[in-house]
Parts: structure tokens; sequence; C-alpha cells
């Protein structure tokens, strides 16, 4: 087993985890947003898969959101951004002088490369799986919450019902069957994809040069760089406006990276003080 790192590129973060060489490939999500149409589907097959409760039909004033954010019960979040006065050809009906057009994004838990929940929990209930995602074993789980603002996402929460944190967990029973995860499966446009990472990565890249070449010149590609911030996303997105439009951080940066400099820099104070107070005793007794 490797020495486990807290930030930076990591080829197989299932290696790092102790799992053995033979371990399956890493998996993961591409979602295309060009393509999602806000059915809803993926979120519905999510929570009948998990058995997670609704939640309800409440008007948020975003749109078409009534779910408004990830949450505990909430794994998938379909959000709807509406634009007005965009100067895009979108091919959309106009509205008086301006024109509109929704972008869609169906948001999940990212199971990053160096996830930072998994870093702090005390427990030992967040593990990373041999699939390279990132796992809350429930009967571990003592509902401390360290984990939730851990997260650089806003993605993890502790249920209120149950008392301990719930996050995607990337349909692990399906996958030990060799099932797609169920929001993939639901997906009609194929705008949530699931595969091998590596290969994902490759194939949203072509995506990206394709939407180019059709004048999209907004296309681009997030949380698929190994050498960003959280050592990159293990469901990433293509997106056609800038992350804040949809609600994502524009630089995420794994929380934990900084500990061993915090360790070091606090080892050093409390060196410090105990020579100030040691200095003391000594004058003292002088």
């Amino acid at each position: 087993m490797t020495q486990h790192r807290l930030s930076g590129p990591l080829a197989d973060p299932a290696a790092e985890a102790g799992y053995p060489p033979e371990h399956p490939e890493r998996v993961g999500f591409f979602t295309d947003t060009s393509v999602c149409i806000g059915c809803k589907a993926c979120e519905v097959a999510c929570k009948e898969w998990n058995l997670l409760p609704e939640d309800g039909l409440d008007l948020t004033g975003m749109s078409y959101d009534n779910t408004a954010d990830l949450g505990a019960t909430t794994w998938r979040h379909v959000a709807f951004v509406e634009q007005r006065g965009s100067t895009a050809d979108l091919g959309m009906p106009t509205m008086g002088e301006d024109q509109v057009r929704w972008l869609m994004s169906s948001d999940v838990c990212k199971h990053c490369t160096h996830a930072a929940c998994l870093d702090v929990c005390p427990t030992g209930a967040l593990i990373r799986t041999e699939y390279g995602t990132v796992l809350v074993q429930d009967d571990v789980c003592n509902g401390c919450g360290y984990c939730v603002p851990a997260c650089p996402y806003g993605v993890i929460d502790v249920r209120p019902d149950t008392g301990v944190a719930a996050k995607c967990t990337m349909c692990q029973d399906r996958l030990g069957a060799g099932l797609m995860p169920a929001c993939a499966t639901a997906c009609p446009t194929e705008s949530i994809q699931y595969g091998p990472l590596e290969e994902l990565r490759r194939r949203a890249e072509l995506r990206v040069d394709e939407l180019h070449e059709q004048g999209v010149t907004s296309a681009r590609l997030y949380g698929h760089d190994p050498a960003d911030g959280v050592g990159g996303d293990g469901a990433f997105f293509l997106l056609l406006d800038e992350p804040e439009v949809y609600g994502l951080p524009p630089e995420p940066v794994v929380t934990t990276r900084d500990l061993p400099s915090m360790w070091r820099h606090a080892a050093g104070a409390a060196l410090a003080a105990a020579a100030v107070v040691a200095g003391c005793f000594v004058g003292g007794r002088r």
C-alpha cells in the first residue's frame, strides 16, 4: 500500500486504499448537459432504487426545480437555469426582444479522487470502494457530521430521520451485479453516461470538440482534470456556461489539502508556547 496523499494527481485511488492490483477499473459518470432535457427520470430512478423519501412539491421560485439542491435524501438533483438575452443561436422561440434558454444539469456526488469527507471521518464509515467510488457505511456512521463541511461541493448531509450521513453510492449494489447505476439506466437522452472513467474522459473531450465545430464555443468540461484541486472527479460534466451558473464552485479544492502544513504550524506554536511557559518558570525561580 502506498503512502496516503491528500492532494495532487492520483492514478488509482482504489490501489492507494489497499485493494489488490486485480481490483476492477475505476468507474464514473460523465454528464453531458447539452442533451439534458430536465425530465428528472434520474431523480426518480435514484429514489426508487435506493428507497429514498420524496422531496415534496414545494415551489422554490427557480423554474421547475422543486428540490433546490443535493442532500441526504436527494442524491440526484436536476437544475433548471433560465437565461434571457443570450446572443447564442439556440433554435428556441423568442419572447419579445429577448431570447430565452434553459440550462439543465443533473448534479450528483463527485466521488472525488481526494475525498475530504473520507479523510475527516473519525469512525471509518466513509470508505473507498474497489471501483474507486466513495461510500457511506450506514452501520458505522455515528452522525457526527464532520463530513458535511468538509465536502467542497456541499453534497453530503446527515439524514434527520436516521441520524447518519448519506449521499450517492453510485449504486454499489448494482455494480456488483454487473448493472449500471439506476440514474444512468433511466436517462432517455444518455446525458448521464456511466463507464470506465478514462474512457469517459476521452469520450467527453471528443464531445467538446464536436460542439465547438458546431459553433457552441461555450462548451467546456468540469471536474475531469486530474490536476485540479480534488485530483479529478469520478463524476464530471460538460457545461455550456460558467460553473457558478449551475451552482458549482469554480475551483474546488479538497478541504484537507493543507492539513500537513496546519499540523506543522500548530506543533510549532505549541513548542513556542511551551518554551515561553518554561522560561517564565525559570525566570520566576531566579
